[in-house]
């Protein structure tokens, strides 16, 4: 009877979770993957929001900001985990100000390549190198993951794309132009090993635009 109940009503019988049956679960999770699969749409209205002014005293906006690093990325002939990661760096800004590297990094996990993950969560410490001095913080914290097999990668993340896309006269490329990209990533295996690649050092590409 429950399981009729939850199948006809399209949605679960239980009001607390351990009331759940199979037939519960077996609806949510066919439902789970048809909303998983909707989470680049999310991802890019989100960023689009972003959109929304100089609140921050730049004199670009944050997705402006987002779309020069992640067109830096794409002229310098970055791979798709390095421009997914440069326009999607900032995305916590929003709900994580205190810590959105750490928020934006946990969104791409899944999805990236460890290298650049751990790029994304680390660059708001590797940023302080430029800031650090004018807001009473270290410059050099950045220099406790020395060891970090990953550290010369964020190094120039940041040197390269982040610190240098706050310039109202750069062309980016539009946000649709990154669609694609989105796309793939998210529409990849979650976790899996094959796009992980733990312990692997790619770092950016030379640096020459093509």
């Amino acid at each position: 009877a429950l399981r009729a109940k939850t199948m006809n009503r399209g949605t679960v019988a239980f009001s607390q979770m351990k009331d759940a049956t199979q037939a519960d679960y077996d609806l949510l999770s066919s439902k789970f993957q048809t909303y998983r699969e909707a989470t680049a749409g999310r991802v890019l209205e989100t960023l689009q929001r972003q959109a929304i002014g100089h609140e921050t005293g730049h004199q670009i906006h944050r997705l402006d900001h987002a779309l020069q690093c992640a067109t830096r990325a794409r002229v310098e002939g970055a791979d798709i985990d390095w421009i997914g990661a440069a326009l999607l760096h900032d995305i916590g800004d929003g709900l994580a100000p205190m810590n959105h590297d750490r928020f934006a990094a946990e969104i791409l996990r899944p999805f990236l390549r460890e290298e650049v993950t751990w790029v994304v969560a680390h660059h708001g410490a590797f940023q302080l190198i430029y800031s650090g001095e004018f807001t009473d913080r270290d410059p050099n914290t950045r220099e406790q993951f020395s060891n970090s097999p990953y550290y010369q990668s964020c190094v120039d993340f940041c040197e390269r794309w982040d610190q240098s896309s706050f310039d109202p006269s750069y062309e980016n490329d539009p946000l649709d132009s990154f669609r694609d990209e989105i796309d793939t990533i998210f529409s990849r295996t979650p976790f899996d090993p094959r796009h992980l690649c733990a312990g692997e050092v790619v770092g950016l590409p030379s640096g020459l635009p093509q």
